[in-house]
């Protein structure tokens, strides 16, 4: 069920990694968008959690804009760009809470089942990760617009040349990356029926290890959404493993590190076979 949610907030991150960028906000997106939509079914004891579902993701959608405005209009690096505004988004947390919490007993049942019922015995979080799943591979595989993801991560200069919008696809991707973050957010504190100030703190580094693992290509161009439900699985079954066996939080953050780096190491090396190989062939 964790596995779920990294999932779904991973397919937006593995989207922008493969325009060559990466959105490092999605954690503190995530933790804002759970904590508005937490206060809100606080007070508002009957309102719909579909609503409440729709809320978030509107408020994820909003903040992932302004990174692709930053981006695309203010030509920063997405790195840079992203990184100033995890600051802003977890500093705002706070600022809206007061550093508060909102607690299980101040969440409506029904709320909470959003996460944590099912649907002819398969839990709801499941479902809606693989519903997402089967919308953004059709997407990317299926859609032009999918393609010229690709294609802009491939080479941004000559998508360009073709007539390919490279500023409106890379604007697209941060969109998409804030709208799955939002959404993860309502259903993070639907599932832990608890909305914290520290709300999945260094969880944009999990999502961008679970896009690696499953095979996205750090420098663009290239990745599944079925190699990143591999990779979530895979991180997943990792960090479920360390905490079974009772390994400090800190020794977590450093696995998760190592892992990134095999996996980058990984890629680099077997791009490089490939390209030998390509080379050995046109020789011949």
């Amino acid at each position: 069920l964790d596995i779920a949610i990294l999932s779904i907030v991973a397919i937006g991150q593995t989207m922008v990694i493969i325009t060559r960028g990466i959105d490092l906000s999605v954690a503190s997106n995530l933790a804002l968008s759970g904590m508005i939509v937490g206060m809100i079914v606080s007070t508002h004891w009957d309102l719909s959690p579909l609503v409440a579902l729709a809320m978030g993701t509107g408020i994820g959608l909003a903040l992932g804009a302004l990174n692709g405005l930053i981006v695309t209009r203010g030509n920063v690096p997405p790195i840079i760009a992203t990184l100033g505004t995890l600051s802003i988004y977890r500093g705002l947390v706070f600022a809206i809470s007061g550093g508060a919490w909102v607690d299980a007993a101040e969440m409506p049942e029904s709320f909470k089942l959003l996460a944590r019922g099912s649907i002819l015995g398969i839990p709801n979080l499941v479902f809606i990760a693989a519903t997402v799943a089967l919308i953004f591979y059709y997407f990317l595989n299926h859609t032009r617009t999918g393609r010229e993801i690709y294609a802009v991560g491939s080479n941004p200069l000559a998508a360009q040349v073709v007539g390919i919008r490279v500023n409106q696809i890379v604007f697209l991707v941060f969109l998409l990356s804030g709208l799955l973050a939002g959404m993860g957010g309502v259903l993070w504190v639907s599932r832990y029926a608890s909305a914290q100030s520290d709300s999945a703190v260094g969880f944009e580094l999990q999502t961008v290890a679970a896009a690696v693992v499953g095979g996205v290509n750090i420098f663009g161009g290239s990745g599944t959404i079925p190699g990143v439900l591999l990779g979530s699985l895979l991180l997943g079954v990792i960090i479920n493993a360390l905490n079974l066996v009772r390994i400090s939080p800190f020794w977590k953050l450093a696995v998760q590190g190592l892992v990134i780096l095999l996996a980058v190491i990984s890629d680099a090396l077997v791009s490089r076979r490939l390209q030998r190989a390509s080379l050995l062939r046109r020789a011949t």
